[in-house]
């Protein structure tokens, strides 16, 4: 079936300018076409239409794979009253008896953040099985890195560095196929708004086809 993504404005991700009503064609697991809303509509009248609020980006980088996912503890909300909703470090950490079990469960949830903030893939090398299988089953991609990343671990790839910076793959050129269905919305006007309210503000995220978060 092909879906028609449309959000208020498109930004392509390399040097080209953002796309006012722009739009993604979706089929299966493939983008289609990437261009104007009302272009796209009108070549495809018989495609279902989701249309967000914000911009619709490429999907994003998130530098800090190990130390999300490896080295911090995302407690179950069935232990809030005991352990917060916050992930967990350092002594907190150590504390827990942690099993390759439990490990899986935090990834699966240090997963779902992620996706809730745009994020499509993670850098840095993986070594927990349970971590790996994680990852793999939501579909987000792993990257090598050559050096440490700066600064505190974080959530938001957009912590400290630009969307270009954060983003993982430029959307094709219209009329390109075969590239994965891969991007992310985030609920806020422009560009700007997002480097200042970052990617906590997202609202949708899409890889390969598959709706894997939507903000309720």
């Amino acid at each position: 079936m092909l879906t028609i993504h449309a959000a208020d404005l498109l930004v392509p991700g390399d040097l080209r300018p953002a796309l006012p009503d722009g739009a993604v064609l979706v089929n299966g697991r493939e983008l289609a076409a990437v261009g104007p809303y009302g272009k796209l509509a009108a070549a495809h009248p018989a495609a279902r239409t989701r249309r967000w609020p914000g911009v619709l980006t490429p999907g994003l980088l998130n530098p800090y794979g190990p130390e999300l996912l490896e080295h911090v503890y995302h407690p179950d909300p069935r232990e809030a009253d005991d352990l917060g909703t916050e992930p967990l470090t350092g002594e907190a950490l150590a504390g827990l008896a942690m099993t390759g079990t439990r490990w899986g469960a935090s990834a699966r949830r240090g997963v779902q953040r992620l996706l809730a903030h745009g994020v499509v893939a993670v850098a840095g090398d993986l070594g927990r099985p349970a971590v790996v299988d994680a990852v793999h089953r939501a579909g987000m991609g792993v990257e090598r890195r050559f050096t440490d990343p700066a600064g505190p671990a974080t959530l938001d790839p957009l912590a400290g560095r630009s969307l270009r910076e954060a983003i993982r793959l430029p959307l094709p050129p219209d009329g390109a196929d075969g590239t994965p269905a891969t991007f992310a919305v985030f609920d806020v006007p422009d560009e700007a708004a997002l480097a200042a309210r970052g990617a906590g503000t997202c609202v949708a995220t899409v890889v390969a086809g598959r709706l894997v978060h939507r903000r309720r």
